[in-house]
């Protein structure tokens, strides 16, 4: 095989276990999860709970929602890191981004104190 396939040829183990696996009844080709690793799936109903849970109190713990939906922390903290864009100020979850109305609200209050010059 070496010869018509070269250097990208695999190797006889590899094609012994495919087939050993094969024939053991196995026909996905995707791996499979690793060992210790938990499949989680962030859908928008969790986002969404999450999101209600730390509006509701800003002072929660990333432990304190992962206990409470029985979710991973490593989760927990991606969701609110990645998909809500919170992040821990004072020990409070703030936006790391302001929106529109925010950022009017803010220049507003900046506009109407007067500052010592």
């Amino acid at each position: 095989m070496k010869e018509v396939y070269g250097e990208q040829c695999l190797a006889r183990c590899t094609i012994f276990r495919w087939c050993q696996r094969y024939e053991a009844g196995r026909v996905n080709i995707k791996d499979l999860p690793g060992p210790g690793h938990a499949h989680v799936v962030t859908n928008s109903a969790t986002i969404s709970v999450v999101d209600e849970l730390i509006r509701q109190n800003r002072r929660i713990t990333i432990l304190e929602i992962a206990f409470e939906l029985s979710i991973n922390k490593g989760t927990v903290h991606h969701i609110i890191h990645k998909n809500l864009g919170y992040g821990k100020v004072c020990a409070q979850w703030v936006p790391k981004h302001l929106s529109e109305n925010q950022k009017t609200a803010r220049m507003g209050v900046c506009l109407t104190q007067q500052f010592p010059h």
